[in-house]
Formats: C-alpha cells, sequence, structure tokens
C-alpha cells in the first residue's frame, strides 16, 4: 500500500491549520511523463488558430502552357506562367489551412490532470486554503495571502465554485490564473510554479465527486 501524501491546509492570513491526507491512488498513483507531455502539446495545438492559407501552382489561375520552348531562345528554361518562381505564381509549400489536430480521450485527459495535481503535492507546490473567499473585489487580500504562503511568483487559484469577488480580486495579479477546480487542465497546472486549492474542491476530489 502507498504512503498517504500530506497536504498542507491554511487560513486566509497564511496560518496553518494542520494537513490533509491524500491517497496518491485517487491521482493515478504515478507521475508519468510521457502523458503529461501528450496533454500540454494538445493542448497547445488546440490554441492555434490555423487560418493561414496560400495559393499553390494549382490553385492560381492561367494556363498550363509551356510559356516558350526549351532550348534554342537563349533565355533560361521556363515552365507555366503560374511556376512559383515567377511574379503572380503559386507558392511554393503553400498553407493549407485545417489541418489533424492532436487529441486525447477524455480519461486520458483526466488523468494527465490527476497526474499534474500529483506531481504539484510531491513538490510540495501544493496549498489548501480552508476558508477561500473574499467579502468584496479587493486584491490586497488575495495578494497578501499568496505573499504569505510563497505563491506570489506565479500560481494557480483554484475554486470550488464560482466566486465573483475572489475571481475579480485575483485576476490583476501577475502570472496568477483564477479556474474552477473542475475545469483545471494539466497545462494549467504545470504552468504555474504553485496551486491553491479550495478546501472543498479537495474535498471533493477525495470523496471522488
Amino acid at each position: 500500500m502507498e504512503a498517504m501524501l500530506s497536504v498542507p491546509v491554511v487560513n486566509m492570513k497564511g496560518k496553518s491549520l494542520g494537513k490533509m491526507e491524500i491517497d496518491p491512488a485517487l491521482l493515478g498513483g504515478e507521475v508519468r511523463p510521457k502523458l503529461l507531455k501528450q496533454a500540454v502539446l494538445a493542448y497547445l495545438d488546440h490554441q492555434r488558430q490555423d487560418s493561414a492559407r496560400t495559393k499553390g501552382r494549382s490553385d492560381k489561375s492561367g494556363s498550363t502552357r509551356k510559356l516558350y520552348r526549351q532550348k534554342g531562345t537563349g533565355r533560361a528554361r521556363m515552365g507555366t506562367v503560374r511556376t512559383v518562381i515567377r511574379r503572380g505564381g503559386g507558392v511554393a509549400f503553400a498553407k493549407r489551412g485545417l489541418r489533424a489536430r492532436r487529441s486525447l480521450p477524455k480519461k486520458m485527459r483526466r488523468l494527465a490532470r490527476d497526474n499534474a495535481l500529483l506531481a504539484k503535492i510531491q513538490s510540495n507546490a501544493l496549498v489548501v486554503v480552508d476558508d477561500l473567499a473574499c467579502s468584496e473585489p479587493k486584491t490586497k487580500v488575495v495578494a497578501s495571502m499568496l505573499q504569505t504562503i510563497g505563491a506570489n511568483d506565479g500560481c494557480v487559484l483554484a475554486l470550488h465554485e464560482p466566486d465573483r469577488n475572489v475571481y475579480l480580486s485575483g485576476r490583476n495579479l501577475p502570472k496568477t490564473d483564477v479556474r474552477l477546480f473542475g475545469e483545471l487542465t494539466a497545462y494549467e497546472l504545470l504552468r504555474r510554479k504553485k496551486v491553491v486549492v479550495a478546501k472543498p474542491a479537495m474535498e471533493g476530489l477525495i470523496a471522488g465527486n
């Protein structure tokens, strides 16, 4: 049986409230670097617009007749008016727009996300906040909390449910992403140094919700 993992639990002021025990089996049991790489590449691939299109020789209008005979004119050999070396001709290696994208099945994406969480826990880069809430939008409150727990140099703030005040308080902080826990991807977890999770979200994960 694998040893349980301990995650620190703090309040909004950064004061320690103890530890939370998590079974690594809930997060895949082990970190799979190849799966994480697949998930990151697939995520980045889907961010590309793929709208660039250029015309090749076959897309340009014009005669296919050879401009002049191959030999005897004293000029260089030349093909049709659509050749890529003439002004107004087609483009060599033309871009064709949409292409096949990398994709991962839903179970693989979920396992990659869990593996990313496991990697963060094993590297002591995940903190659970007991009372993650703001009575009003105030960036200073969230900034102070992140400063206290050492997450001010880049973090993902994972909420259990939408909270407008927390979102408005954290969105202007540099290198800080405010996301719903259930919508996180492996890429979003890995691109920041720290992960700060609301306690109800982590409890839901442990309960298997």
